[in-house]
């Protein structure tokens, strides 16, 4: 029996939710990347790119290109890439409105009153 669709989702998610694997997707965007420009950008151990590699391409999510020695990863669909431009403009809408609320708190809030020198 399959999970429910709404499982399969937040199984989906949870996979996307670690910043190494969202770095390395934003970065497979425009095309393939090679293990090294990966590992330069990203900034962590190459045990825990491998690691992570390994998750997204088990996913389904990237593929692996061997040419000769360098190994690159791209985007296996560009639905992906669809999904992080669509999660950048939601949190945009997200930030804009906290950083309207937050003009809207500091203006309704009087600055605290000076305290008057001692004389």
């Amino acid at each position: 029996m399959q999970p429910p669709l709404y499982q399969a989702k937040a199984e989906f998610f949870r996979m996307l939710g670690h910043p190494a694997r969202i770095r390395v997707l934003e970065l497979l965007q425009h095309g393939p990347v090679p293990v090294r420009d990966l590992l330069a950008d990203i900034e962590i151990e190459p045990s825990s790119l491998s690691q992570q590699l390994a998750v997204l391409r088990r996913a389904g999510i990237v593929v692996s290109i061997r040419e000769g020695s360098t190994v690159s990863y791209a985007l296996a669909g560009g639905d992906v890439a669809e999904l992080l431009r669509a999660a950048r403009r939601i949190l945009t809408e997200l930030l804009a409105g906290r950083n309207e609320l937050l003009a809207e708190l500091r203006e309704s809030d009087p600055a605290p009153p000076v305290p008057a020198a001692a004389e």
